[in-house]
């Protein structure tokens, strides 16, 4: 019932337009009643995506048993599955892609859909890298990497009426995302740079003397204790001072 509904949905769409189109002309072209359109989708702009829901479901699935050992891989494989269900029905993705460019209603609910797809890549990273610090913000910054990744191979593809394979471009965005994050993150040079004037400033601070005197007959030994990496001049100067003091 979902694809009658879906398909008498488009060829509406198609034949007056989206505005034109309303949810009783939906319903007299499937040949059923209201209550059975509302029982699968909320609204109209619903069912411009009859598909999506199930595709979430499907990568919540895949995500609660994937294996731990690769975090990063596993979104990108989970972002797959959104690519499949686009792939699966090449006439249906393109006029849908039109239809959601012409509309700005209909472009704003996609991205509303996209969010959730993201949120939910973020969710799965968050429970691998932890909810505090930069945890979070790994998990939210790569969820959006994968999803933008995704979005540009597939919209390339769209654009191009459905022609050729849609994966060759959506696998080519997603290793960039894998070539960025998954290999050691390097300190930024901000953070290179606050840690040496944090070296400088520790280096700067007065350090105790730490003069220990000792005497054997008519000898008298100084043995000078300085920080590390503290500048020669200080340690000359406390040695001076030490030495003055004896």
């Amino acid at each position: 019932m979902r694809e009658v509904l879906a398909q008498a949905a488009f060829q509406l769409f198609l034949e007056r337009g989206f505005e034109r189109t309303t949810v009783d002309d939906i319903v007299a072209r499937a040949g059923v009643g209201r209550r059975s359109f509302f029982r699968y989708f909320p609204s109209k702009e619903d069912v411009v995506f009859p598909d999506h829901e199930r595709c979430l479901a499907e990568m919540t699935e895949f995500l609660a048993a994937v294996d731990d050992g690769d975090p990063v891989g596993a979104v990108c494989d989970a972002a797959r599955i959104v690519l499949r269900m686009y792939a699966a029905d090449p006439e249906f993705s393109v006029q849908r892609y039109r239809l959601t460019r012409e509309v700005p209603g209909l472009r704003t609910y996609e991205l509303s859909v996209v969010r959730r797809y993201e949120q939910t890549l973020a969710g799965h990273l968050r429970g691998r890298f932890g909810a505090d610090g930069d945890g979070e913000l790994r998990a939210e910054v790569i969820a959006a990497s994968v999803v933008a990744a995704h979005n540009n191979g597939l919209r390339l593809w769209l654009r191009s009426g459905g022609a050729g394979d849609p994966e060759a471009a959506v696998d080519h965005a997603l290793d960039l995302v894998r070539d960025v994050w998954e290999r050691p993150a390097a300190p930024s040079p901000a953070l290179e740079q606050q840690a040496e004037k944090q070296a400088e400033k520790q280096a700067e601070k007065p350090v105790p003397a730490g003069g220990i005197t000792t005497r054997s007959g008519d000898n008298e030994v100084i043995v000078m204790v300085a920080a590390k990496g503290t500048p020669m001049w200080r340690v000359v100067q406390q040695i001076e001072a030490a030495v003055g003091e004896s």
